[in-house]
């Protein structure tokens, strides 16, 4: 083959390259076009309805239109595809007058060698058995491997200008133009995909952007079988369970997207979660565990469903994120996870937010001006188990006022770093109607990930004047698939009237020379709850009260802040106690020894309330805890020693 006198001139090569190129060309000996009686499978590529030829549909503005429902079509489909036969045989179905694709051949790749995974338009599956190619061979696929760039090749003498050694071995298939293009997942070119078309091809923007689409369905589909049944049904079911409940808390309006990345995965370390509280309160969470392989889409089950757990037991933010890391660092000592949560009262807008090393979240004005907001925050969860401190941010949510958050896939993706994804998102964010929350969320879905779109937006001035960028393509027609996004859109809806809710309220200031202020508490205490259904629950709400008060005036020279409120119909009310001081130092809960005289304020907090949590404030801190009117009663008691001994008045 070094000697063929219809190539171009070169020179003698050496034997070992010979005997390459009879590896390459065993793919001849066997390949040829599909005849018709294949099965039926060789009439579908170039195949147009006889409607369309009718109607012009390969001209005018029907041709892209026609494009489009063929790629609509090829998508659904891929998405259902078991194999990787399949995959391509669904993707040949693209090939309309204008875009004339008569075959496709997938090169896996390793370190040293390029071979056939799978390919359509040849009817041997011999070829695929003995075609292997060294990665140093002068073949397209290679240049694509080693550069990670795309190559085209518009036609036959362009093809033997650039690749002399191989083009004998293309020139026997009558193919006239050829697109190489890498085949990325988990970062990575993992394959190469042969598109070969049976007539010119001048390779515009608008075809390229469409190759690239291509690519991408292709990758997908090889990503998918190589990904086994069980973790593919695992990534589903994970899929399916996020947004499969809508949430009940009117005043508040919830719009959630989910992309997975490039590979096989439908679902893979980022999640989202809204969770409906009692009382009509909502929780909404975003996190990201890290990596994108099964395994992290493991973690992220096992850790969303601990945040859902921690919430529906009805801590609050910042012990819900504390649980959740202990239980992370408890599961898998190797992997952190970053979280936002928050809890939000839709009658009043007001949000509580625990942030965990996640990025912040950002606040849209009704006007569309779009702003970061900095939550204060803790380590990522399972980081540094035993040293979990989330601080929560109180933030009122303003009638049509949007947060947005997101994990960082959404902002970095497609190359760009925190500041220039900021931009981007920022002006994606800010048009368009408040009332739009969905049109809203998928504005910032493409402003990311749908490089078809994007090509189509940009100026006929700018086609081919940029350079190929590191995954080989313009930067504004490349893959973006490097990474998961997570989208969660909260809206505060204007002009929903919330039923008037009966509320009781208590507030006293018991001062460090107050002797008697803590006794006075007590008895005012009591007679807030005068009628409390559960006796023994108002005894429970003075005992810790007088503990988180006792606390206060015993370890601090502060003065202590108590309020207390009642709200809710009779039989179904929720007791709130919440007592403040200006110390810094929070409260650790200890495990005192049987002789001890104190450490056991947390502790009966723990066991006895329905729920509790210290918040901390610009200055000081809070401790607080509830108790439900229509609780089941439990007779269960600390064990060793009676809850109510060690505490006096």
């Amino acid at each position: 083959m070094g000697k063929g006198a219809e190539g171009p001139a070169r020179h003698e090569r050496p034997e070992a390259d010979t005997a390459e190129l009879r590896q390459i060309e065993a793919m001849n000996r066997f390949g040829s076009r599909p005849n018709e009686d294949d099965a039926g499978a060789a009439a579908e590529p170039g195949t147009v309805p006889a409607a369309d030829s009718a109607t012009g549909a390969g001209t005018g503005p029907a041709r892209p239109r026609l494009r489009d429902a063929l790629v609509l079509e090829a998508g659904h489909d891929l998405a259902e595809a078991e194999s990787l036969s399949t995959a391509l045989r669904t993707v040949s179905r693209l090939s309309a007058p204008d875009f004339a694709l008569d075959g496709i051949v997938v090169f896996g790749v390793t370190d040293k060698f390029i071979n056939v995974l799978g390919q359509y338009g040849y009817r041997s599956s011999e070829a695929q058995r003995v075609f292997r190619m060294p990665v140093t061979t002068d073949f397209p696929a290679t240049e694509v491997v080693k550069s990670g760039r795309p190559v085209y090749l518009s036609s036959p003498d362009e093809y033997s200008e650039r690749y002399p050694a191989t083009w004998p071995i293309a020139a026997r298939f009558g193919r006239q133009s050829w697109a190489f293009l890498p085949l990325v997942t988990s970062g990575r070119i993992s394959a190469v995909c042969l598109l070969a078309f049976d007539r010119p091809m001048a390779f515009t923007a608008d075809e390229r952007a469409l190759l690239v689409l291509t690519a991408r369905l292709v990758a997908q589909a090889l990503e998918r079988t190589r990904t086994s049944s069980a973790e593919l049904a695992l990534s589903r079911g994970l899929r399916r369970s996020m947004g499969a409940t809508a949430p009940a808390a009117p005043g508040l309006t919830v719009a959630t997207r989910y992309v997975p990345t490039g590979g096989g995965l439908v679902v893979g370390g980022d999640w989202y979660d809204v969770i409906n509280l009692p009382d009509g309160r909502l929780a909404v969470v975003i996190g990201d565990v890290q990596g994108h392989d099964v395994h992290a889409a493991g973690l992220m089950a096992q850790l969303r469903t601990a945040v859902h757990a921690y919430a529906a037991e009805g801590h609050g933010p910042d012990a819900v994120l504390a649980r959740s890391s202990r239980f992370l660092a408890a599961v898998d000592e190797d992997r952190f996870a970053t979280c936002i949560y928050i809890e939000a009262e839709p009658a009043t807008g007001m949000l509580h937010i625990a942030r965990a090393g996640h990025p912040h979240p950002v606040l849209r004005l009704p006007d569309g001006t779009c702003m970061l907001k900095h939550v204060g925050g803790g380590l990522p969860l399972g980081l540094m188990p035993g040293a979990e401190d989330y601080p929560v941010t109180d933030l009122e949510l303003r009638p049509d006022e949007i947060l947005m958050l997101c994990t960082d896939g959404l902002i970095e993706t497609g190359g760009h770093d925190m500041y220039s994804g900021w931009i981007r998102v920022r002006d994606a964010l800010s048009p368009g109607p408040t009332e739009d929350l969905e049109g809203i969320a998928d504005r910032l879905i493409n402003a990311v990930h749908n490089p078809v779109q994007q090509a189509g937006q940009a100026a006929d001035e700018e086609v081919g004047r940029r350079e190929p960028d590191a995954a080989g393509v313009r930067a504004d027609l490349a893959p973006r698939n490097e990474d998961d996004i997570a989208l969660l859109l909260l809206r505060r809806d204007a002009g929903v009237h919330h039923r008037a809710v009966p509320e009781r309220r208590l507030v006293l200031t018991i001062d460090q020379d107050q002797a008697e202020g803590l006794a006075e508490a007590r008895a005012e205490l009591q007679a807030l709850l005068h009628d409390w259904a559960q006796p023994d629950q108002v005894d429970t709400a003075v005992l810790l009260t007088s503990e988180l008060v006792g606390n206060v005036l015993v370890h601090t020279d502060q003065s202590a802040a108590l309020s207390a409120s009642v709200t809710g119909e009779p039989g179904r009310r929720v007791l709130r106690v919440e007592v403040s001081d200006g110390g810094d130092e929070l409260p650790h809960q200890r495990t005192p020894g049987e002789m001890a005289s104190s450490g056991r304020g947390l502790m009966l907090l723990d066991i006895l309330s329905g729920q509790w949590s210290v918040r901390p404030e610009s200055e000081g801190k809070t401790v607080w805890f509830s108790l439900w009117e229509d609780e089941e009663p439990t007779h269960e008691e600390p064990a060793g020693s009676d809850p109510l001994s060690g505490f006096a008045d």
